[in-house]
């Protein structure tokens, strides 16, 4: 069984209180214990990051680009080693805990070779005078990461902090914390001691960090409520926040969409990590001539999935990471269903007798679903998706934007300016066109964030290196 402490100045630290980490697919399994912090030993790790600040923001940044391009490779070699024990701790696949660490290697390169142009300062100079405008370090920065993607969405915030010369100090999900935590361990042991600390703990420990005195940025990915508590307690020390938060994330479809190409995406935009992503697929806006055809051969493709534990062969759907969440997500059908809409559920059990141990959902479609109806309202942020039947692009550009979400969209469709103009349209802070997510070149240069209630700032590319940092202007008076 697996025993994580805290990580502070790059010691491991024990508490008196270790919790129970159980597996979402076997209720009685348990995976691991996990140590849980109190205020005190946050403001250990506070306090360890604020030291190794002021040495730290003085590295020149070759050296910090090169120890983060260290880090990326021991991430590359060391993730496909915890990808079981992610798989038993959080419920996704196997495949897909190694392929987030191959992608999240990939996000730690991408910013340590933006950041030269990026922390460029900026010179300019007159006959009276000279201008040099520096990007500095804001200093300790608090990320807190939620558990469904964790090792991906922990090294957009630790890489753009790093390289611009901030500590650290993380506190991840305590449902998927195992595993990234013995991966942070071997990244830190790269750097000089108190650059990164890891905590971890509930609500208790989140407070004492989101509120501490030395903390100067807090980064959270997860859910609005939460940030809402976290911009509250900021604003009596004047915190900077950056908030990935869900969505709501509408797909339109054409009328001239190429559905042999549209549909398989679709279907793993909307149900990869049985979807618990914050930017799946959550409503479908299709043509209605496109409407019948596109239903059954959507749910042909969807009944292929093989819902079961991680660990077991053949199994290419796993379960809900939580209780609440997958209670969430039946009551949704079921309220569906009472309201007179047809859920269809889909997908074979792979092991049927085993079924009830785990937090287990059958994928589930609901065709010509009511456009004001609460699934399609509401983020499900499990494997159920509604489809809407739309007449004209107007009436559907205007349901994706009736929403307080705004994080990602997508638009299908053969004409690929017709689909631009449309997403020009779109109230998100990301469009995909013919894909449900971002290309190898976009993962490096697009902001990814959201508008309205998705989020506070972005992260990756050029743009999320700009959230880790304050500006110095030094105007010399010839």
């Amino acid at each position: 069984m697996h025993k994580t402490h805290l990580l502070i100045d790059n010691r491991d630290v024990a508490t008196e209180d270790y919790l129970e980490v159980r597996d979402p697919g076997r209720h009685d399994d348990v995976v691991g214990l996990l140590a849980q912090a109190t205020p005190a030993h946050v403001d250990q790790a506070v306090r360890a990051a604020h030291r190794a600040f002021a040495g730290w923001r003085r590295v020149p940044l070759a050296e910090r680009q090169a120890l983060l391009l260290q880090a990326a490779d021991v991430l590359a070699a060391e993730g496909p080693k915890v990808a079981e024990l992610m798989a038993r701790e959080s419920g996704m696949p196997v495949a897909t805990n190694a392929a987030e660490a191959s992608m999240a290697a990939a996000v730690i390169r991408d910013n340590a070779e933006l950041a030269p142009e990026a922390l460029r300062p900026l010179e300019v100079e007159d006959e009276a005078s000279a201008v040099i405008v520096e990007k500095v370090p804001v200093g300790v920065v608090a990320g807190i990461v939620p558990w469904n993607a964790p090792i991906i969405l922990t090294m957009r915030k630790l890489a753009p902090a790093l390289v611009c010369g901030n500590t650290l100090v993380l506190k991840p999900a305590p449902s998927a914390a195992l595993g990234l935590s013995a991966l942070l361990a071997r990244i830190a042991a790269l750097f000089p001691p108190g650059v990164i600390n890891v905590v971890h703990g509930g609500a208790e420990a989140g407070q004492a960090l989101t509120t501490h005195p030395l903390v100067r940025k807090v980064s959270f990915t997860g859910g609005g409520a939460v940030a809402r508590s976290i911009m509250k307690a900021a604003a009596d020390t004047l915190k900077g926040v950056q908030f990935e938060l869900g969505g709501n994330d509408p797909a339109i479809v054409l009328a001239d969409a190429d559905l042999d190409q549209a549909i398989p995406r679709i279907v793993g935009g909307a149900f990869r990590r049985a979807g618990q992503f914050c930017f799946a697929v959550k409503r479908i806006y299709v043509h209605t001539s496109l409407h019948d055809a596109f239903v059954e051969r959507f749910c042909a493709e969807v009944d292929r999935f093989t819902v079961g534990h991680p660990l077991q062969a053949g199994v290419t759907l796993g379960p809900m990471n939580n209780e609440a969440q997958y209670r969430y997500v039946g009551q949704l059908a079921e309220r569906a269903r009472a309201a007179g809409a047809e859920v269809r559920v889909l997908g074979t059990r792979a092991d049927p007798e085993g079924w009830s141990q785990g937090w287990y959902l059958q994928p589930m479609v609901v065709p010509d679903a009511d456009p004001d109806s609460e699934l399609v309202r509401e983020e499900q942020f499990g494997p159920i998706v509604p489809i809407v039947r739309f007449d004209d692009v107007e009436q559907a550009v205007a349901w994706a934007n009736d929403s307080e979400l705004g994080l990602a969209s997508s638009v299908w469709s053969r004409d690929e300016a017709a689909a631009v103009a449309v997403a020009r349209r779109i109230e998100a802070g990301m469009t995909f066109i013919n894909n449900a997510g971002t290309s190898r070149l976009g993962q490096r240069h697009s902001p990814f964030g959201g508008v309205k209630q998705s989020g506070i700032g972005r992260e990756s590319s050029e743009v999320g290196l700009g959230e880790y940092v304050e500006y110095h202007a030094i105007n010399v008076h010839k």
